[in-house]
C-alpha cells in the first residue's frame, strides 16, 4: 500500500464510516483537490481511479457516500452505478463533464441520489454531500462528529411501515431497500396521505431549493418507488397520479 493510500485509510478510520467519502474519479489532480477540500470540511476521502477499484472499496462498507464520475476508463460511471445498485443503497452523487440531460436521466433511473456537472464549485459539492447524507440518516453537521438528534417516529399505512428515524421502510415485513430519494418521497407522500403534492412541492421538500433540478426527475424516482412497492399505476394501492398536479398517497391505515 503506498503512502497516499495509507493516509486515506488512516483518515477514514479516524473520521468514521459516516463521514467517509469514496471518490471514483480517474483525474488524479481533481481527486487530490477533492481529498484536500473535503478533508478541511471534516470528511475522510477514499480514492479509486477506475470503476473496478471503486466497486472493491464500496464493497468494504466503510464509507457513507460515493462521488462517481461518469466518464471513467473501462467500466464507465453508469455501469459502476448499475453494479452498485444491485446490492446497495449507498448514496451516490454523479459527476459529469457533459452537463447533458441524458446522463442525468440515466443516472437517476439507475438510482443516483444527485448529480453535479463539471466544473463545479467545491462549496456547492459540500452542500450537496451534506444534504444527501442528512436524507440518508448519516451523522453530518457543521461540526465533525456531531450527530442529529434521534427520533422514534413511525408512519404506518396498512402493512407498510416507514421508520423515520432509521430511514427504512418495510412492506409486509419485507425491507424495500429504497434509495435516499425514494425513501424521502415515500415519507413525504405518506405523511400527506389524501392530499396531492405537486412535483415542485416534492422537489422542495426532498432536495431543497438550492439545487438546479428538473421536476420530471421526480417521475423517474416515483416509477422506481412504485416498482418496489409492487404498485400498479392504473390501479394504485399506494401512490396515485393526479393529472396536471403531481402525486397523492392513497394507502390505508393510521
Amino acid at each position: 500500500m503506498d503512502g497516499q493510500a495509507t493516509m486515506d485509510r488512516q483518515r477514514a478510520e479516524a473520521a468514521g464510516a459516516d463521514r467517509t467519502i469514496l471518490v471514483i474519479e480517474d483525474d488524479a489532480e481533481l481527486s487530490a483537490l477533492l481529498a484536500d477540500y473535503l478533508g478541511r470540511e471534516g470528511f475522510a476521502v477514499r480514492i479509486a481511479g477506475n470503476g473496478e477499484a471503486g466497486l472493491e472499496l464500496a464493497a468494504a462498507g466503510d464509507c457513507s457516500l460515493v462521488l462517481l464520475d461518469v466518464m471513467l476508463p473501462g467500466r464507465d460511471g453508469i455501469e459502476v452505478l448499475r453494479e452498485l445498485r444491485r446490492g446497495s443503497t449507498l448514496p451516490v452523487i454523479m459527476l459529469t463533464a457533459k452537463g447533458d440531460d441524458v446522463d442525468r436521466i440515466v443516472g437517476l433511473e439507475l438510482g443516483a441520489d444527485d448529480y453535479l456537472p463539471k466544473p463545479f464549485n467545491p462549496r456547492e459539492l459540500v452542500a450537496r454531500i451534506k444534504a444527501v447524507l442528512r436524507r440518508s440518516g448519516a451523522a453530518v453537521s457543521e461540526e465533525a462528529g456531531t450527530a442529529p438528534p434521534a427520533t422514534a417516529r413511525w408512519v404506518v399505512r396498512g402493512d407498510l411501515r416507514i421508520d423515520l428515524a432509521g430511514y427504512r421502510a418495510t412492506l409486509a415485513g419485507r425491507d424495500l431497500a429504497l434509495t435516499v430519494i425514494e425513501f424521502a418521497l415515500l415519507r413525504e407522500l405518506a405523511q400527506a396521505r389524501g392530499r396531492a403534492l405537486s412535483r415542485e412541492m416534492l422537489l422542495d421538500r426532498v432536495r431543497g431549493r438550492e439545487f438546479d433540478l428538473f421536476d420530471r426527475s421526480i417521475d423517474v424516482h416515483i416509477s422506481h418507488l412504485r416498482h418496489k412497492l409492487g404498485d400498479d399505476p392504473q390501479r394504485p394501492r399506494f401512490i396515485r397520479t393526479v393529472r396536471s398536479v403531481g402525486y397523492m398517497f392513497v394507502g390505508e391505515g393510521a
